[in-house]
């Protein structure tokens, strides 16, 4: 039997932290799209046995958890010394920004079973907000309801448009208009030639206008729900 020479240091034990672990999740998440990434594949980009992982973590989908509760805590949260309506587009304008530097989480946001710290601080801050602007409690459920469905749907439709820039609109609608028949689509070639086409146009600026239409009806209906 042989025994390590007088001086030798013991074998090294990679320590991780829970945060450690998460973000380097969020960050694989992020190259290939996908949610959480297996055990095995995070304990490599770590340089760790997957083992290592069950000292905070005992499954995936905890992992998960951990990860949207991340992402979650990068929105902006509403701020006391503004309006409900400013406070609530800053938000809004932060959650897709959020949404579209991590796509995997959409659809995911409000799914976990197990929300985190960050997730239920940033829902009850957002609740808190319409409250101190005059929403009933039904009022601020019908408000984060079609605020948040706009948010998430929006930034998936963008993510999911066969261009990126204003230039990508030009080629992509001018081979539409291309095809059609003259005359067939009338109302779709009008969009297209006089809303679409239109020098320097940015389908992201299609964002705000719409959240703006938004609240402007909850600011109308706010006194009507009881």
């Amino acid at each position: 039997m042989t025994s390590e020479p007088a001086g030798t240091p013991a074998p090294h034990h990679k320590q991780l932290s829970r945060e450690q672990v998460l973000r380097t999740a969020v960050a694989m998440a992020d190259e290939t799209g996908a949610g959480a990434p297996s055990m095995r594949k995070l304990a490599e980009r770590l340089g760790v046995e997957a083992m290592s992982l069950y000292h905070h973590f005992r499954n995936k989908e905890v992992i998960l958890d951990g990860m949207l509760d991340l992402v979650f805590g990068e929105i902006e949260l509403p701020r006391d010394d503004a309006g409900w309506r400013a406070a609530l587009r800053r938000r809004a304008v932060s959650a897709r920004d959020a949404l579209t530097r991590h796509r995997w989480a959409i659809g995911l946001m409000d799914s976990r079973k197990n929300p985190g710290p960050a997730t239920l601080r940033h829902h009850d801050a957002v609740i808190g907000c319409l409250r101190k602007g005059g929403f009933s409690i039904a009022g601020a459920a019908h408000a984060v309801s079609v605020l948040d469905g706009y948010v998430y749907g929006f930034t998936l439709q963008e993510l999911s448009l066969p261009f990126t820039s204003s230039a990508g609109v030009e080629d992509v609608a001018g081979a539409i208009l291309e095809e059609l028949p003259a005359g067939e689509f009338p109302h779709l070639t009008e969009m297209i030639t006089e809303h679409a086409l239109r020098p320097r146009y940015d389908y992201a600026e299609e964002f705000g206008i719409g959240l703006d239409l938004i609240l402007d009806g909850l600011e109308r209906r706010r006194d009507h729900w009881r």
